[in-house]
């Protein structure tokens, strides 16, 4: 099941990373598609000829419909200590995702309360504190503008579920192509504009600065904003 349309970014014999496309899982769920986990698990397979089980540690997940960089551990020392960098925020997050109306702002820092409804699988935002809410916290900046399509670069400081589409859309920036939180128009393709554009953090093991970033797809939207630099934030 080796698929030529996925990417592997980085490798060593503690991490790897690949760039996953839109609308693969990063783990196995109900609906029993085959999860990106077990495409990182036959290539380490058939590339290093591993006989028997492979380990692999899922360290961090994107939304389905959602492409870029995601990070597992071939180690169970690295998912261990990657695991801690993450819940200690040590993990520098970047995405890139495109919208069709232009924040006010240039660049802010934008804080919600998020509070998840489980049965539909969507989340609310709310500008103060609710029973069973998380706090949310991310910057952004937008890095690009063409016709009428607008790239923010995306910064969040924590790891919520749905965080950066619900976050955008509370400040009426839907995410091009996200329905679920107020797109005007679903994308012909099930996907939406938002991609993993880099991780950035000290190697769990070699404590080697290390950053690795995924291209943006191939794809007609994400082609016009093909050179632009992301922020000096």
């Amino acid at each position: 099941m080796i698929d030529s349309d996925i990417q592997v970014i980085f490798e060593d014999n503690h991490l790897i990373a690949v760039n996953k496309p839109a609308g693969w899982l990063v783990q196995g769920d109900e609906t029993g598609d085959s999860p990106l986990s077990d495409w990182v698990k036959d290539y380490i397979k058939i590339r290093y000829q591993k006989p028997g089980a492979v380990f692999l540690g899922t360290i961090h997940r994107i939304d389905r419909p959602v492409s870029g960089v995601v990070l597992f551990a071939r180690t169970s020392k690295a998912l261990e200590r990657m695991n801690k960098m993450f819940q200690l925020r040590e993990v520098k997050k970047t995405y890139w995702a495109v919208v069709m109306e232009r924040p006010e702002k240039l660049s802010d820092t934008l804080v919600h309360h998020l509070v998840k409804d489980t049965t539909n699988n969507i989340v609310k935002a709310y500008t103060r504190q609710q029973e069973m809410s998380k706090r949310a916290e991310l910057q952004y900046h937008i890095i690009a503008e063409v016709g009428e399509h607008r790239l923010l670069e995306v910064r969040p400081l924590t790891g919520r579920p749905h965080q950066i589409r619900v976050q955008l859309s509370k400040i009426g920036c839907p995410i091009r192509g996200d329905r679920k939180y107020g797109a005007k128009y679903k994308n012909q393709i099930n996907f939406i504009h938002l991609h993993a554009r880099r991780l950035e953090f000290e190697h769990p093991v070699t404590k080697v600065p290390t950053k690795i970033e995924a291209d943006l797809p191939d794809e007609q939207v994400w082609n016009l904003f093909d050179g632009v630099e992301s922020f000096d934030w």
